[in-house]
């Protein structure tokens, strides 16, 4: 699991290595992905056919989540990826706020507090780092959107094989980038959809590596480990994705006193939030035992 959520940090780091535009870069990933698990359904005959209903249900997920990529990456080109990934962090806070009201149950005061200290970290930020506006924006607007489809994957994860929920909401999210790219191109006539020859080589990792073998590697952990233990783990995501575009781009040397406060509350409120799941785990496990 850990090498999954490893995987899955490399993305804010290919990210900024692919020299196309965001939406170029994500009609990419998503064709050589839904191409890379439909060749791997029709391979192990695990190809479903699905209703129209099912269709239509998976087809909205993938629409969001392919829009999610491009404000993810879009926040990377306009600002940089530790921060679109500092506010990909915020993920899991969005999902306090909307989880009760789409799935129409309490809110958690806890969880509200918690949340409350990260908006302050995300307020901390764009203060102090307003040259990354944009950046910035997009990249809430993609944490938003993460917790909006994590929250609409629940209700049908444990009722369809992954794999093949996978390539109908990525083909979906494929589906609409085409249908949205004349449209695209119309505004931002200058974008470029050729990728060079490293962009190909790079698209073919994230597409591969951290999307489909992240992926499967994840699926493999959690036939042997606890929902539970696996949503700690998705809590690192970031943490290594900013230690990697760090290391790689030397970004902490473009970034100032307002990233530091800000990505500390957001730690702290991540820490909060780790530490309550940790003890409510173990008082259901009294309670059970």
């Amino acid at each position: 699991m850990h090498l999954a959520v490893f995987l899955w940090g490399f993305t804010g780091v290919l990210g900024r290595a692919i020299e196309l535009a965001e939406f170029p870069l994500v009609w990419y990933r998503t064709f050589i992905t839904a191409i890379i698990f439909l060749g791997i359904l029709v391979y192990r005959k695990e190809f479903i056919i699905i209703t129209k209903k099912e269709l239509i249900q998976f087809a909205k997920i993938g629409c969001i989540i392919a829009i999610h990529w491009v404000a993810f990456y879009g926040s990377i080109k306009y600002a940089n990826a530790s921060i679109a990934l500092t506010c990909l962090a915020t993920a899991g806070i969005f999902t306090a706020f909307l989880e009760p009201i789409v799935l129409k149950t309490k809110f958690n005061p806890k969880e509200l507090l918690i949340g409350f200290i990260a908006l302050i970290g995300m307020y901390c930020i764009y203060h102090f780092e307003i040259k990354y506006a944009l950046g910035i924006l997009l990249g809430i607007i993609a944490a938003m959107l993460s917790s909006v489809f994590t929250i609409m994957n629940k209700k049908i994860v444990n009722s369809y094989p992954s794999r093949m929920v996978a390539f109908y909401e990525i083909g979906s999210g494929f589906l609409l980038l085409t249908i949205l790219a004349p449209f695209y191109v119309h505004f931002l006539p200058k974008t470029n959809f050729i990728p060079t020859k490293m962009d190909l080589v790079w698209l073919g990792v994230l597409s591969l590596c951290c999307t489909v073998w992240g992926q499967s590697l994840a699926l493999s952990a959690l036939k042997k480990l606890s929902s539970f233990t696996t949503v700690l783990m998705v809590n690192l995501e970031p943490v290594y994705g900013i230690v990697l575009a760090m290391f790689f781009y030397h970004e902490n040397k473009d970034l100032g006193i307002g990233f530091y406060i800000g990505i500390s509350l957001i730690a702290v409120s991540v820490g909060i939030h780790t530490l309550s799941m940790i003890w409510d785990n173990k008082k259901n496990e009294r309670l059970n035992s």
